[in-house]
């Protein structure tokens, strides 16, 4: 149970499991179970409402296998298949009847898909409506509800905001990274939904991605370092059905940071490298991406994994061979099911398995037998005009003609059913508000202003400008010094984040406020006048973005609702023009320059700006609490975090990593400088 006051940078003590508490059997098991009991299971009755008594799989004291293996024989193929389909809540918010009559297993909201008004009440009264059209149905099968709590419960407004991956990364913190996964549950699930889609395992090796900041760092030894998220979301084995406990969700499966760039698709409106193919050899991928998840499933017990919309070829040459990773059986079931034996389940990624070659029947054939299980299909008329309404009839007659097997529906099945009991849904199927006061309290706001302070890397200092002590005036300027859309990037309130999103919390020019001794006089584009003896700080950097639209040379962004239409700016690793020139003029003309890059990954400073600036600070994507930066400006807290990427010359270094041949960064991965 996680406790509002208790101590955030206590060490996690070693994992043993409770007591009383069975650990994971293996989904193959569990098949096997159902089939060998499903005679004996169809002969018990229903219970009934004159006081029968009930059937097994209603009865916690039974082991998950027993319950699993009787629920299973009961379930028509329907139900079945209804188990294995999710939909978006805005196919069935207006009619929650849908879910009760096609049986749905699953419910999620995408980026920005929210209750009206969007508060963690009505969060919890929507996921309780939802779930109680779940239990109407005969076998009243819980309802499993996901969302995207990638660095916080990020769609829900008043929940605390953390700093992206990558700058969790930098803190080289796994006690921390734990901590703030373990409020990022508590926060979630005491506003309904039970199973977040996330960590992130990718290792980004190509900072033009537009999702690196997802990633913890471009080595596998840092990710899996930082894999006690798992930990923080899901609790030790057996804890799964407390209240401040979700399904964690190991993504994206597998490769999805070793995409290679595509020249020719930039600036065309295409994903130069989202979603793309990973040309690497089988050597490589199982260094680089399949790594990371050994641990995941063996150390930290991750109960769901999503693939990656990204192809592999392993070959070389032309890629009319490569296979996209929805359909990779030799990966998702013969590496990961059967070699790894992973006991959860396998979560497709959005609309993904359209993505694939053929008709709509023959994609579905092809991932279901792969080894996908749950099968994420939103409808979202007009531009989807169909999702899991054409998936279950579609998968429906593939079983009827063969084509897909009842042992792999079985499997599938048991596995999701696996996770629901362990959850603890079938026993308490309603959300449990005992946290729901917690939600972005100033105990967790103080985690996430640790965390800002640990992830800022210190990458330049001459004549030991900072920390900034004594009482002087603080001119600040620059596009991000008083924007907390922008320094909590991506999926914040919506998909791509936005400029315009406010969240509670502190800017970092409030945190400047905060801390300097002297007079504050703020200008975003440095206009009004520089006093000579003033300390100039300029925050500079990136816009929001998210997956695709923040790629290099990818399209631009313009539908969220601030956005009117207008595409926002492209990203491109370098500064705006407007930041260059703030930058160029308080350095001229302050009697220190101080220059804070906040950002998803690095961005290029060319080296006649660099020479200009006397302290340079990678601040990455800070989140709610920008205070945490004026910590390490104002000397509160220590510089100590590491770079978790190699910090390019120009973009064209890119991809660079350490260990590269001619390897020459401006700043070398694990680069970082300290203060006292």
């Amino acid at each position: 149970m996680l406790s509002t006051s208790s101590d955030p940078t206590s060490a996690a003590s070693p994992r043993q499991p409770r007591s009383g508490r069975s650990r994971r059997r293996r989904p193959a098991v569990l098949a096997a179970l159902a089939a060998a009991s499903l005679a004996a299971v169809l002969l018990q009755p229903q219970a009934s409402a004159d006081g029968d008594e009930p059937p097994p799989y209603q009865d916690p004291s039974l082991p998950v296998p027993e319950r699993v293996a009787d629920l299973l024989g009961r379930m028509s193929l329907a139900e079945k298949i209804g188990q294995m389909t999710q939909a978006e809540r805005v196919d069935v918010d207006a009619d929650p009847a849908l879910i009760t009559e096609h049986r749905l297993g699953s419910v999620l909201s995408g980026g920005g898909s929210v209750p009206d008004p969007n508060t963690p009440e009505a969060w919890a009264d929507m996921v309780d409506r939802y779930q109680q059209a779940a239990l109407d149905t005969p076998l009243g099968i819980p309802l499993l509800y996901g969302v995207d709590s990638v660095h916080g419960h990020g769609n829900l407004l008043g929940a605390t905001v953390f700093p992206h991956n990558i700058g969790l990364g930098a803190t080289r913190d796994p006690a921390l990274v734990e901590r703030i996964a373990h409020i990022t549950a508590e926060e979630t699930r005491a506003s309904g939904p039970q199973w977040v889609f996330a960590p992130c395992l990718c290792v980004a090796r190509d900072d033009r991605w537009g999702r690196t900041y997802e990633s913890f760092g471009e080595t596998p030894a840092l990710v899996e370092s930082m894999e006690t998220a798992i930990d923080g979301f899901q609790g030790d084995p057996g804890e799964l059905d407390e209240a401040d406990r979700v399904l964690a969700t190991a993504k994206h499966f597998a490769g999805d940071g070793l995409t290679a760039y595509d020249e020719t698709a930039a600036d065309t409106g295409a994903y130069p490298i989202d979603q793309g193919i990973d040309r690497v050899t089988r050597e490589e991928f199982d260094r680089l991406a399949l790594a990371p998840y050994v641990p995941a499933i063996h150390e930290h017990h991750v109960g769901s994994v999503m693939p990656s919309f990204s192809s592999t070829d392993f070959n070389g040459g032309s890629t009319d061979d490569a296979v996209k990773m929805h359909a990779n059986g030799d990966l998702l079931t013969g590496w990961l099911k059967e070699q790894q034996g992973f006991e959860g389940f396998v979560i497709s990624d959005w609309r993904a398995i359209r993505q694939l070659p053929g008709t709509y029947a023959e994609q579905v054939e092809a991932s279901v037998n792969a080894g996908v299980d749950m099968f994420m299909e939103p409808i979202q008329a007009p531009n989807n005009p169909s999702g899991w309404d054409e998936f279950i009839p579609t998968l429906t007659q593939l079983v009827d003609n063969g084509n897909v097997s009842m042992a792999r529906i079985d499997d599938a099945v048991s596995r999701i059913l696996t996770a629901k009991f362990e959850l603890g849904l079938f026993e308490h199927p309603f959300t449990d508000r005992t946290h729901l006061a917690d939600v972005g309290s100033s105990a967790h706001h103080r985690v996430a202003r640790r965390a800002a302070a640990e992830s800022q890397v210190l990458l330049r200092n001459q004549r030991h400008t900072l920390p900034l002590r004594g009482r002087h005036d603080v001119y600040v300027a620059g596009s991000n010094a008083d924007n907390i859309g922008n320094q909590a990037g991506g999926w914040t309130l919506t998909w791509q984040g936005g400029s315009a999103n406010v969240i509670p919390g502190t800017t970092i020019l409030d945190g400047i406020e905060q801390a300097a001794r002297g007079r504050v006089t703020y200008s975003e584009t440095a206009t009004t006048r520089i006093p000579r003896k003033a300390r100039g700080i300029v925050v500079v950097g990136e816009t929001p973005y998210a997956e695709g639209f923040g790629d290099v040379g990818g399209p631009q962004w313009a539908w969220d609702p601030a956005d009117g239409g207008v595409p926002r700016q492209k990203q491109t690793m370098e500064l705006s023009d407007a930041d260059t020139r703030a930058v160029q003029k308080v350095c001229a003309q302050a009697k220190s320059c101080t220059v804070v890059v906040v950002s998803g990954r690095p961005v290029v400073i060319p080296p006649s700006l660099l020479r200009q600036i006397d302290a340079l600070v990678a601040s990455w994507l800070p989140g709610s609490e920008g205070a945490g930066v004026s910590d390490v400006l104002f000397g509160r807290v220590r510089f100590t975090g590491r770079l978790p990427v190699s910090w390019p010359r120009t973009v064209d270094q890119e991809p660079i990593n350490v260990g590269d041949p001619g390897y020459d960064p401006l700043y070398r991965f694990g680069y970082g400088l300290r203060t006292r």
